[in-house]
Formats: C-alpha cells, sequence, structure tokens
C-alpha cells in the first residue's frame, strides 16, 4: 500500500467540515493537517481534525460484527450478522408490527454520507415506527421556530459572519465548539475579523467562556433567561419606535401582533428574572437597531432550556425587525449543492406537529420524532404497543439523555436490538448485534446537512483514501450495512443492497420527469439513470442530487452545471459564491410570508409571562463546551485527553466558600434525577449561583471496550434529570439552566465511588412525567 502523504478529506469531528490533507501509511492515517487549497477552510485545522489519525486507528474500534450468543456478545461474518438481525427483528415485527421498534439516531449521523442517505429508506421499511433523534437534545427549538416562521423545519437562516458588522451571540461558544447550526471553518478567526472591521461582538452567557472573552460586550444572563431577554429588547424596539424591517419588509406578516405580545415584557419587569439591567436591556436593543449589518446567532445554551423554542424565534424576530433578515451580514438562508432548485414563490403546505402522539405521555411529535426524554418509559411501560425492539445508529442515549440509568435497564429488558457503532459503549453493549462502520478514513466525505448551513455557498467531496477492505479488516461501507438493515427491516434479507439506491434513484427521477419545472421534465427516467456516474449507489445518488440541484447540469441542459465528476475534478472543492437573499422563494407558509406570530408561539407566551413570578433562589446548572471534545466521541483519544477537556465542577469561588467546598476536592450534586459526584474547580468565570458539569462523560459502566475513556470516566451530568423537563413546543429535554443542590461530599453523607449514581433524591421517575 505504501505511503501517501498527500490524500485529502474533510474532517468528519465537527460542524466546521474543514479540509484535511493526510497522510497514509501502509493503510493507517499518520498525519493531518490543514488543506491550504481548500476552498472554505484555507488550512484551518482544530486539536480534533489534527487528531484525525488517532480516532481513525483507535484499537479499541471494533472490526468486525458481534452477535450475542449465551448472554455474551462474540466476533462474526457480515452474514451471520445480518441473518441474526433478520431473525431477531422479524420475531418481533411478527408479533407487534413496526409499532413495536423504535429507531435511534444520534448526532454522528450528521456528519456521514450513510447518515444522510439512508435513515429515510430505513424508516420507509418500517411505517408506524417510533423515531428518536440527538435533535430533541440539541436543536429541536430551531427547527420548530424556523417551520413556523417559514414553513420549512429546515429553513434555518445563518448569520452571514463574513460581512456583519455587529453579532449578537446568545448561549453559543463558538470559539471551542468551532460553531454549530452555522458552518464556519475557523469560527474564532471570523469573529477576529469582524472585530478588525470595526465591527462589535456581543455574547450573552452565564459563563465567561472563550468566546465570551473575545467580545466587545459580555453581557451575563440568568440560565434560562435568554427569552425574557430578548422579548424585552423585542418590546424596546416597539416602544423606541426602533422597528425597520428594511428589505424583506414586504415579506414579513404579524409585525404588530409581536408587538402586543412584547407589550407585557418591559426591560424594568423582566432585568431581575434574567439577571440583566433594564438599561443594558435597551443599550443592546439601540445597538443591534443602529447597525448597518446585523445578525443575531444562538445555540444549544438558548435551545436546551425551558423557553427554547420562544428563544429562538426571538433570535430571528430580533433579525427580522431590525432589518437584517435575508440581506448581507445579516441572518441569510445558504443554498446546498443539493437542495431542490429555487421554485417560483408562493404559499405552501406550512410546518404542524402533533400528527402523532407517544404511547405513555402523549408527547406530540416533531418533525415526526419523539422526544428523546420519552424512550426508556416507551420500552419498560407495560402495555399494547410497548417498543420491544431497538435500532441505534451512532448513538449513545444512555450517555445523551436524561436519567440514563433507567434507560439502561430498560434497553436491558429488549427483546432485541442493534446498534450500528463502531465502538462497544455504554448503549451498544445492550445490543444483540452491533455492527460497526468502517473507520473514518475508509468511508466517503458529503456534507449534505452543514451545506445547507454554512455561511458560504460551497461544495466538496472527498472519496475513501483507504479502501475499506483493505489490511485485512472486515469492513462493510456503511452505507450498505444501513442498506441492508433496511431490507431485513422490509422482510427483503436477501435483496442486494444496491438494489435501495436504485429504487430511490428511480423514485426520485420518476417524480422529476413529472415535474412541470424541473429541468428533465418529460426525459426518460431510465434514460437519466443510465447516465448517471459514480463507483456505487450512494455516489450515483449523490450525481443525481448534483445534477438536479440549483447548481446542477440539469443532465446536460447546463454544461457549466454541476455533476459529480465536474466536483470531482475539483478535489479541495468548488466555490459557489457568498450567501445571496432568497425571500421570498425559501417560504413555505400558508400565506407565503414570514409569519412572524405564528399562533403556538403566541399560545406559548404566557408561560414566559408567568416565569416572570418566578423566584431566583436555587443554585442552577449548565453545561459547557470543550475544544478537544464532541459530546460524548472522542473520550477515547489520547491526543484530546488533558487540558480544559476534563468533567469538573466548575464553581464561583465565593459560592465554594458559601457551600463550604474545595478546589479539587469531591462535591455531590443532587436534582430530580439522582446524584452524582464531581471534583470542584473553582473559576471566576462562572457567576454567583451557577455550576457548571460538562455533557458527554460518565464512562464508568461495565461491558464496554473504550479503554482510554475509562481511565478518566467522569459522570454522567444527564442522571441528574428525571425527563420530566422538556421544552413543549419542541419536546427537547431541558439540559441547561435546572436547579440542583451542591454539597461537599462530607456532608453528604458516605462517600461513593466516582461516577456513582444515588436514587435517593429521584422523584418521579418511574413514570418519566
Amino acid at each position: 500500500m505504501g505511503e501517501n502523504t498527500g490524500a485529502l478529506r474533510i474532517c468528519p469531528l465537527c460542524e466546521a467540515t474543514c479540509g484535511l490533507r493526510v497522510t497514509v501509511e501502509e493503510g493507517r492515517i499518520t498525519a493531518a493537517r490543514g488543506d491550504r487549497d481548500d476552498v472554505f477552510s484555507r488550512g484551518f485545522i482544530c486539536p480534533k481534525g489534527a487528531s484525525f489519525g488517532q480516532l481513525d486507528g483507535d484499537p479499541d474500534r471494533l472490526t468486525r460484527p458481534l452477535v450475542r450468543s449465551g448472554g455474551v456478545l462474540r466476533e462474526t461474518d457480515w452474514d451471520e450478522a445480518f441473518a441474526a438481525v433478520a431473525t431477531g427483528l422479524g420475531a418481533v415485527l411478527a408479533g407487534g408490527g413496526p409499532e413495536s421498534v423504535a429507531v435511534v439516531l444520534g448526532n454522528p449521523n450528521v456528519h456521514t454520507v450513510a447518515g444522510a442517505l439512508y435513515p429515510g429508506v430505513l424508516m420507509g421499511s418500517l411505517p408506524g415506527a417510533a423515531l428518536y433523534t440527538a435533535s430533541t437534545l440539541d436543536q429541536m427549538p430551531k427547527h420548530v421556530s424556523s417551520g413556523l416562521l417559514y414553513g420549512d423545519p429546515d429553513a434555518i437562516p445563518v448569520p452571514d459572519l463574513d460581512r456583519a458588522d455587529h453579532l449578537l451571540v446568545v448561549g453559543a461558544n463558538p470559539v471551542e465548539s468551532n460553531g454549530s447550526l452555522c458552518t464556519a471553518p475557523d469560527f474564532p478567526g471570523r469573529l477576529k475579523a469582524l472585530r478588525r472591521r470595526g465591527g462589535t461582538l456581543t455574547v450573552v452567557d452565564p459563563r465567561r467562556t472563550r468566546t465570551a472573552a473575545l467580545a466587545d460586550r459580555h453581557v451575563t444572563v440568568r440560565p434560562g433567561g435568554d427569552a425574557l431577554l430578548l422579548m424585552a429588547m423585542v418590546h424596546t424596539l416597539f416602544d423606541e419606535d426602533l422597528v425597520d424591517t428594511g428589505p424583506a419588509g414586504p415579506s414579513l406578516s404579524g409585525i404588530a401582533e409581536v408587538g402586543r405580545l412584547a407589550a407585557d415584557f418591559p426591560p424594568e419587569a423582566v432585568a431581575a428574572r434574567c439577571g440583566v439591567p433594564a438599561a443594558t436591556v435597551r443599550e443592546l436593543a439601540r445597538e443591534l437597531a443602529a447597525a448597518e449589518r446585523a445578525a443575531v446567532y444562538g445555540r444549544v445554551g438558548s435551545t436546551t432550556v425551558e423557553f427554547g423554542t420562544l428563544t429562538s424565534w426571538l433570535v430571528d424576530v430580533l433579525t427580522a425587525l431590525t432589518g437584517n433578515l435575508d440581506r448581507p451580514g445579516g441572518l441569510m438562508f445558504p443554498l446546498s449543492a443539493t437542495e431542490r432548485a429555487p421554485r417560483p414563490s408562493g404559499p405552501g403546505r406550512g410546518f404542524r406537529t402533533g400528527r402523532r402522539r407517544s404511547r405513555v405521555s402523549g408527547h406530540p411529535e416533531v418533525k415526526s420524532e419523539y422526544p428523546m426524554a420519552a424512550l426508556a418509559e416507551e420500552i419498560d411501560t407495560p402495555g399494547e404497543g410497548r417498543t420491544r425492539a431497538v435500532l441505534t445508529v451512532g448513538a449513545n442515549p444512555v450517555l445523551s439523555a436524561p436519567d440514563g440509568d433507567r434507560l439502561d435497564r430498560a434497553l436491558a429488558g429488549l427483546d432485541f436490538m442493534v446498534s450500528v457503532d463502531p465502538y462497544l459503549n455504554e448503549t451498544s453493549r445492550h445490543a444483540h448485534v452491533v455492527l460497526p462502520p468502517p473507520r473514518p478514513s475508509r468511508s466517503p466525505h458529503f456534507d449534505f446537512a452543514f451545506n445547507t448551513l454554512a455561511v458560504r455557498n460551497q461544495v466538496r467531496y472527498s472519496r475513501p483514501v483507504v479502501e475499506p477492505r483493505d489490511g485485512g479488516e472486515q469492513s462493510v461501507p456503511e452505507t450498505e450495512i444501513l442498506a441492508r438493515l433496511a431490507l431485513c427491516a422490509a422482510g427483503q434479507p436477501d435483496a442486494p443492497p444496491e438494489s435501495v439506491d436504485t429504487a430511490v434513484i428511480a423514485r426520485r427521477l420518476g417524480r422529476a420527469v413529472a415535474d412541470p419545472l424541473s429541468p428533465v421534465h418529460g426525459r426518460d427516467p431510465d434514460a437519466l439513470a443510465r447516465a448517471l456516474t459514480g463507483a456505487d449507489g450512494p455516489e450515483r445518488r449523490l450525481d443525481m442530487m448534483l445534477r438536479l440541484g440549483p447548481y446542477g447540469d440539469g443532465f446536460g441542459a447546463d454544461p457549466g452545471g454541476l455533476s459529480l465528476e465536474r466536483l470531482l475534478d475539483h478535489p479541495h472543492g468548488i466555490d459557489l459564491g457568498p450567501l445571496r437573499p432568497r425571500l421570498p422563494g425559501v417560504l413555505s407558509t400558508p400565506s407565503g410570508t414570514v409569519e412572524l406570530c405564528p399562533s403556538a408561539i403566541a399560545a406559548d407566551v404566557p408561560r414566559l409571562r408567568a416565569s416572570l413570578a418566578d423566584r431566583d433562589e436555587a443554585v442552577v446548572l449548565v453545561g459547557r463546551r470543550h475544544l478537544r471534545s464532541n459530546n460524548s466521541w472522542l473520550h477515547n483519544v489520547p491526543a484530546l485527553r488533558g487540558g480544559s477537556n476534563r468533567c469538573t465542577l466548575q464553581v464561583h469561588p465565593g459560592d465554594a466558600a458559601r457551600y463550604g467546598l474545595a478546589d479539587g476536592e469531591p462535591a455531590r450534586i443532587s436534582s430530580a434525577g439522582g446524584s452524582v459526584e464531581a471534583v470542584v474547580e473553582c473559576s471566576d468565570t462562572m457567576p454567583p449561583g451557577v455550576v457548571s458539569l460538562p455533557h458527554g462523560w460518565g464512562h464508568t459502566r461495565p461491558g464496554t471496550r473504550m479503554s482510554v475513556a475509562a481511565v478518566e470516566p467522569g459522570v454522567n451530568v444527564n442522571q441528574l434529570l428525571d425527563g420530566s423537563l422538556l421544552d413543549p413546543l419542541s419536546g427537547t429535554a431541558v439540559l441547561n439552566g435546572f436547579p440542583v443542590r451542591v454539597e461537599p461530599v462530607a456532608a453528604a453523607g458516605d462517600p461513593v465511588p466516582a461516577g456513582h449514581v444515588s436514587h435517593g433524591t429521584r422523584q418521579g421517575a418511574d413514570t418519566g412525567n
């Protein structure tokens, strides 16, 4: 196999999607550096990208399927593994139908070709199955607010970072996270560039994060108080006659109704509750209104809270009311190369939720999903329709969802479970069959999801830098794994996996030729299918999407347009230019306008108003980001251990003295779901009354194979939650801003081992209500 020092690869480890140049020796990645010629990232690389070789070569990664026999998981070949899937899943389907099956998709799916192209096929093979994803632990409030505002939950506008001269960041720490729902390689560099050109960066966050330290102004807000702060800013815009909708004005409706909703939230009324002085609230609103080109950007700290959907809505409302929606330097809608080509504007179907409800607690579906917090109760609550089988793909909800202990017990009682996962982790250890995808170097990469959120339109694709079956590993492409899983679910385990791609292509081209607005209207779909290029079914599907997309060649209609062949001729990518205004064409609302005051939002505002009477006496907990981590993914990579990447309880020094805590000593943190212990880290970056514990840790359970993570396992912060705290509009778990009790271990009773969870304070966890 020799050595290749110039192989190109897009980094799959976060949303920045940086281009890498990797060195391959004997089928292994031995070095990774930034690709200076990449059209988007221009050579930028972070510690995660630099450690790509260690992640790729992790000896704990599974390289062969596992099948449970006699209660023990043992290695087997792929045919036996899929035979076991067909038998086990078939038995559950025969007894309870698809309604007895749950599919759980983790965050890594948005970072893979397989995760973009095949879950829809899998769900189509299981009509009536329940779907749970990491979205209800993360960004679902933004999908809901976008769906209500624009008619499309995936029409999420992003800050035009490179042209903005005022950026208000709410509950986001992109200097350490590299950005999210805003794909921007070298996010820190772009923020510094904004300030160098005379722009203003304001950060609203309870903690003085690295992003806040970079800002012109850091506004310390009470955790969960973002919605009140932003609503008071909206009030100020109306109260001081600062509303100016700018070029987007003709596309907006509901402006007066928003003003009436905001009338009950003057800055003086919300100041005590959100922790921001009234004068500061008014200054923030005036500065936003006065800026020539401004954007508001909110992320996980503003979504995984009690009023996550309202906050997400207000981010866009503030932008619209100051004339910064859909204009350069404001919030703009990217146009991905694989999106549907733009169509004439007009009314659409709009967005709604609640078409189905979950069996136990009656949670409404949102984007066809139920809250991840409801998964355990759907498994362990007896009765007709109980979930008896679970299929997980790149998911570890035992660590990422509330009350992992209950879910851990529930998974152990399933009739059948399949995990598509490279590791035997806290969740996959329960599976009857584990199907490991290849190492990232052995998979292609195309950012179907993140290109729809990119701050510049561009398109890049990297083929595997190592062949999947090189080096003696029995790797099977993840695309093939998911295709075969879908065929097993459909009762066709012996059908060739390529038949899945053939069927998808036939359906898509059949619709395209029947569409009068399509560039291939009236043509022969079979001839178009034969014209597709690519080494396999997934590449042929990518070629089809590119050619039918907004920049595509239309199967020859535009010889200069995009196709897979043209993209392969540009290994560093193709720049498609800056973001451009897209209103009203991007809208799918029934009115054909941006509906600024949707009825579902208006109905939730009284709940926000009622919160003004709440007393803020409890200590509350927030999470935090680490540059060297990404949820629970990267704790098994030696190069990313240490430094600030530690599972400690950060506490303000004054609070530490008040609670009897000592730096470096253990504290017990308790809430409705139980208790955990963590080492105290006194930090003046924390405000009084707030403590911080990072998400994604707790690698202490037996039966896993993550040797590096087990050395410093940390504790599972989500065990503090019982799953009852949800944002009602989106079903998203409240992972930030919930009350806790903090005390030194000595004062809490007998010491318990690190990572142990005590359920003495548990409330309501038996029902999950």
